[in-house]
């Protein structure tokens, strides 16, 4: 299907040319990145809102010892639909649309490189969402087995139905996987094939850098995540036996197939938190991004190691001691390039002259909760450490400041730089800052005492809990309330500011890279004439141009 938005001429200078109206286009099966970008992106955000509600009822039960608040059955199916729309139908697809709006744009290309299949990838985002849902309408309710759902607990099946709430979740899963690499497949070939003139390897922006590698994990690990999914989705309708014991399968084996992939999800996820971190600091401290081949080369090495983590999160489930010790290593060792990241970052802000903008707020909030959860990350990657928290709120606290802490702050961070890029329009600062204030507060009064219920034995997943650690479950608790309210202020800003915010000038914030070239928001195929790129990126303070044919990219853009 071709709308009138892909049929139209780049040359009318409208930023979506032939679109009815500024707002139809978002809800078309249009084939533009930019759209597809923002839909992947409001689309990300309406389930963050519902998954968030989720957490404010958990939080709700959590403030007494009590289950007082909701049904025991209830409580579990809001833990496990929480974890699930928050990584599949909000980290994931927020993220795949930043990288769908800004690659092309970075890289100096028209478009993705297989435009239908970009669109079919997002449109199956809001199709799985539907069926994720629609499990609180058969009978029994949701998936109450966890985002990771293990068997044997995922095959139990009190109503007796085929479509009952465990199903719909495992197929939700499965679709999921196979949208996330229809994506990995568009992204890296966009990457490695459309590249403008002159942008060699070292001259590409280290986002496109980390959005290139979060993507080879995807495309090397997902299909296991889905595998086991189809392959558990058998076990629960067709009675086969991979991994149900009472048959005689191994339900161990599903651990594997989970985790393989599920752990270097969690750098799918981070990576290219970093790129928009080696984005931000040298825009907002004036300086180039410190070590940039070092930088870029790192993400690489994480690509490499990821693949050998897993099994640190199956220590307590009969793992042979060479194997612990094994993957406690390369688990340790994974932190090395991290470690690397971060130092540039730090080298980078070092001397710069600061501009504290919303953006940069972000930035340095979820950089400096990044840094806490690392030291966490490899308290737990030792193996006597990990048996003493596991299954507690330890591990649930250092899980929540890496996917909230670093991933949630790097996108509101990211949202706030290229707002002005996307819609032409300034933001609020005074909303964005206190929205900052808000969630930064909340998100570590929220996440911070569950490492010392953790420490003192509480187990994750209870509805109930013993009146000792009632002190730190009601900070938390308030943590969780704030953090609900945050998302208040964000909303009136993004909302109120693309209706009725200041202009925008193409570059307000007096950053380099292709995208600053060029209109806000930019035109329908971004590129009249193609950049031809001649220097590197990141380089503040130097006087040679990032293109050789910057006045005629400005001529073509001032002529619309």
């Amino acid at each position: 299907m071709v709308t009138s938005i892909e049929k139209a001429s780049p040359n009318t200078g409208q930023p979506f040319p032939g679109a009815p109206d500024n707002w139809r286009r978002f809800f078309s099966f249009s084939t533009d990145h930019k759209v597809i970008g923002i839909q992947y992106i409001v689309t990300a955000f309406v389930f963050f809102l519902i998954g968030g509600l989720f957490a404010m009822i958990i939080r709700g039960e959590l403030i007494t010892p009590e289950a007082d608040l909701v049904d025991r059955t209830v409580y579990n199916a809001m833990f496990t639909m929480h974890g699930t729309i928050m990584l599949f139908m909000w980290t994931f697809p927020v993220l795949n649309g930043l990288a769908n709006y800004l690659v092309p744009l970075m890289i100096g290309a028209r478009d993705m490189a297989f435009p239908r299949l970009n669109a079919v990838a997002f449109w199956m985002v809001p199709a799985f969402g539907v069926i994720l849902m629609a499990s609180f309408l058969v009978p029994g309710g949701p998936a109450q087995a966890g985002w990771w759902a293990y068997p044997p607990v995922s095959l139990q099946n009190p109503t007796g139905l085929l479509f009952n709430g465990q199903f719909l979740w495992l197929l939700a899963v499965a679709l999921s996987g196979v949208s996330s690499i229809m994506g990995a497949v568009n992204i890296v070939t966009t990457i490695v094939r459309m590249r403008a003139p002159g942008m060699t390897w070292f001259r590409t922006p280290a986002f496109v850098w980390t959005v290139m590698s979060a993507q080879i994990i995807q495309l090397f690990g997902l299909p296991a995540l889905t595998a086991g999914a189809v392959m558990l989705l058998f076990d629960l309708t067709t009675g086969t036996a991979f991994f149900n014991p009472a048959n005689g399968g191994d339900p161990v084996l599903y651990q594997h197939f989970f985790w393989f992939y599920s752990h270097p999800a969690v750098y799918v996820i981070i990576l290219p938190i970093f790129g928009i971190f080696s984005e931000l600091f040298p825009v907002y401290a004036r300086k180039p991004l410190f070590g940039y081949k070092v930088v870029v080369i790192s993400s690489l090495v994480i690509v490499g190691l990821s693949a050998i983590v897993w099994v640190h999160h199956m220590y307590a489930s009969g793992t042979p001691g060479w194997m612990r010790m094994l993957f406690m290593l390369s688990t340790m060792l994974i932190s090395v390039p991290t470690g690397i990241k971060v130092f540039a970052w730090l080298a980078t802000i070092w001397g710069g002259k600061l501009r504290l903008t919303t953006s940069m707020l972000f930035a340095l909030g979820g950089l400096i909760m990044f840094v806490f959860a690392g030291v966490t990350g490899i308290m737990l990657a030792s193996v006597p450490m990990d048996i003493h928290v596991n299954n507690t709120y330890f591990v649930v606290g250092h899980f929540h400041y890496v996917i909230y802490g670093a991933v949630v702050m790097g996108v509101y961070a990211a949202l706030y730089h290229w707002f002005p890029k996307m819609t032409g329009r300034m933001y609020n600062e005074g909303l964005g800052k206190l929205h900052f204030v808000l969630t930064f507060i909340g998100a570590n009064l929220n996440f911070f005492p569950m490492h010392p219920l953790g420490l003192m034995g509480m187990p994750r997943r209870v509805a109930s809990y013993d009146p000792e650690f009632a002190f730190w479950n009601v900070l938390a608790s308030i943590g969780g309330f704030l953090l609900g309210m945050s998302t208040l202020p964000f909303i009136l800003n993004m909302i109120g500011s693309w209706v009725q915010g200041e202009k925008a000038d193409d570059n307000p914030w007096r950053a380099i890279g292709l995208e600053w070239l060029i209109s806000s928001p930019p035109t329908h195929e971004n590129y009249e004439e193609l950049p031809i790129v001649v220097a590197e990126p990141y380089g503040y303070g130097k006087s040679e141009p990032l293109v050789s044919n910057a006045d005629a990219l400005e001529v073509a853009h001032e002529s619309h």
